[in-house]
């Protein structure tokens, strides 16, 4: 029986004694930080902004900071072996290593989370210079992936200290990227449960969405998700388990190639997606592809939308509806060589769910590119 669930993510909560701002940015461990950094901008339209290495005082790793409008990255790579960026990506390949929130007190939020079983990654430390200072913290989640509390109210540079404003020539033009509107971690074999207890005590959030492998299934593979939001709505990280399938799942391939639990992918925002997806097509960033069979029923199921169908089935976007509105969501390739990082877009027209009546073409899209592999 299907034990899909929704939860009104507006209704208070009893005590928010982690309250969160957002997402303050994303780190990604690469293998060249250079190059990853000219990608990003190439393909995506992320925007110079600070830099970290030598030249600044760091001498065991380089940073390069891009941003497009509230959505930044940070790419470091190490700078010799023996270290544990090094480590991480040996392990891993490139992938994501901090999920930065933006917090008024970066203390407070290190002891919450750890008196409530949060292990310790950073310690609060006070960075500072003639710009201020930013106060970091952090505790650990599943596998090598952490979170990093940043307080930068007293802060008025270009990113924090120990960086440099990072000025280019090359700035190609924006594609409509705005913020992240979710993150999804996958886990291993029956570790999804004890990850949302990890949230729900430890960070207090609240488990507002559940699918079990029946509302996520196809023919070959199965998953289970939960997806867990703090009290304002702001930060949500679904999880996503294995499940029993006739072939590998996914998530079973994501976490063979690398090597263990980590972020999936992350999902950002845009207000047309049209015209977001158009420009990284042109940009060279490859889509799964969608059968044209999904567009004959799809506005059977969801019901009237303001855009034109047939853009949407040209780029392979896909829509969705709740009682609260409809939302577009398109999904990319893998980034890396590996079969593990990948980015969605998503654009909400007021839906605040994450697309279940897509489950169905998205895996199997999915499969197509595992078949391909040799990986299903």
């Amino acid at each position: 029986m299907s034990t899909t669930t929704l939860v009104n993510t507006s209704s208070p909560v009893q005590t928010d004694f982690l309250p969160l701002q957002g997402t303050d940015y994303v780190e990604f461990y690469v293998g060249n930080a250079k190059q990853a950094a000219h990608f990003y901008k190439t393909a995506f339209g992320f925007q110079s902004l600070a830099y970290a290495g030598p030249e600044t005082g760091m001498k065991d790793k380089v940073s390069y900071v891009i941003r497009q409008n509230k959505l930044t990255f940070v790419l470091t790579t190490p700078l010799r072996i023996n270290n544990p960026i090094a480590d991480h990506i040996y392990k891993h390949g490139d992938g994501v290593k901090v999920l930065a929130l933006k917090v008024d007190d970066a203390r407070s939020a290190f002891e919450e989370t750890t008196k409530r079983g949060g292990e310790a990654y950073l310690e609060p430390i006070v960075l500072s210079d003639d710009n201020g200072e930013v106060v970091l913290s952090g505790i650990h989640t599943y596998g090598d992936t952490v979170h990093v509390f940043v307080e930068r109210k007293n802060y008025n540079g270009v990113f924090m200290p120990g960086f440099r404003e990072w000025k280019s020539n090359y700035n190609p033009t924006e594609t409509g990227l705005l913020y992240v509107d979710h993150c999804v971690g996958n886990v291993g074999w029956n570790q999804m449960n004890p990850r949302v207890k990890f949230y729900e005590e430890v960070m207090g959030f609240r488990n507002i969405l559940s699918f079990d492998d029946k509302d996520i299934s196809t023919e070959y593979s199965a998953l289970m998700s939960k997806v867990m939001s703090n009290g304002n709505g702001y930060v949500k990280f679904p999880i996503n388990e294995p499940a029993e399938g006739k072939k590998k799942s996914q998530v079973e391939e994501y976490l063979d190639f690398y090597n263990g639990e980590g972020c999936q992918h992350v999902a950002i925002a845009t207000n047309d997606i049209v015209a977001t997806v158009s420009e990284l097509q042109k940009r060279g960033v490859e889509f799964l592809s969608i059968p044209p069979s999904y567009y004959e029923t799809v506005l059977d199921r969801v019901g009237k939308i303001d855009e034109d169908l047939a853009p949407l089935q040209q780029l392979g976007v896909l829509i969705d509806r709740d009682d609260q509105g409809y939302l577009l969501q398109i999904f990319s390739k893998p980034l890396e060589d590996r079969p593990t990082l990948f980015f969605e877009i998503i654009q909400r027209k007021g839906a605040q769910s994450f697309g279940k009546g897509n489950f169905k073409a998205l895996f199997e899209a999915l499969e197509r590119e595992q078949d391909a592999r040799g990986n299903l």
